[in-house]
């Protein structure tokens, strides 16, 4: 999985994109802050014996955060975020559950895995293929697959633990475990010819 630090370069990135204006020290901070916070999941483990790339690699904590921010601003009378910090403070709230989405838990899936949707359903996922211009079959991609002529449908080894109590999802501070285990399956496609192979992997065996 990408390093911390490479998740608040990319965040730092973004934010500066969009923030615009609201652009300060201060803004950057918290941001930075936020996507940082994500890999302390490393060490709940520790403690609790499950977690890892679970309890705060999800994307319900960014959606709880965006509903949160929306019932203040849209449904309330009077606004905390706005009285005590104005448009900068929207505009930082909104910038900071965007870069945890997607600089934080979604960049993950590019190279590991991540429990997306937990605690709603206890299941890691990983991203995984590619996207390839083929002189015959055009734009080909096969991250999501939606059947069809493409050929067969072969499974393989997935990379990713099954679920937040599986013993391969490892913490920084215990021996990694290896990418791909024999306890999870995906599945993939192998179009004929040149084209490319896209699929979206995920662990298939589930907490019994």
């Amino acid at each position: 999985m990408p390093s911390t630090i490479v998740h608040m370069a990319f965040a730092g990135l973004v934010a500066t994109g969009l923030l615009g204006g609201y652009f300060d020290k201060r803004s950057l901070l918290v941001v930075l802050v936020a996507v940082a916070l994500i890999d302390f999941d490393s060490f709940i483990p520790l403690v609790t014996g499950f977690g890892h790339r679970a309890i705060l690699h999800n994307l319900l904590v960014p959606l709880l955060g965006t509903g949160a921010v929306a019932v203040d601003v849209f449904l309330r009378d009077e606004s905390y975020i706005l009285d005590r910090w104005g448009a900068w403070g929207l505009r930082v709230a909104w910038v900071t559950l965007f870069c945890y989405a997607v600089t934080g838990v979604l960049l993950d899936m590019t190279d590991g895995v991540v429990n997306l949707l937990w605690p709603l359903h206890d299941q890691f996922y990983t991203l995984d293929g590619k996207i390839e211009l083929s002189d015959q079959r055009g734009l080909v991609q096969t991250f999501i697959e939606f059947g069809g002529d493409g050929g067969p449908r072969l499974p393989r080894q997935s990379a990713a633990p099954t679920t937040s109590t599986s013993p391969q999802a490892s913490t920084p501070v215990s021996r990694p475990s290896p990418r791909r285990t024999p306890n999870a399956s995906s599945l993939s496609s192998e179009p004929p010819g040149n084209c490319s192979c896209l699929s979206l992997e995920h662990s298939s065996r589930r907490r019994g």
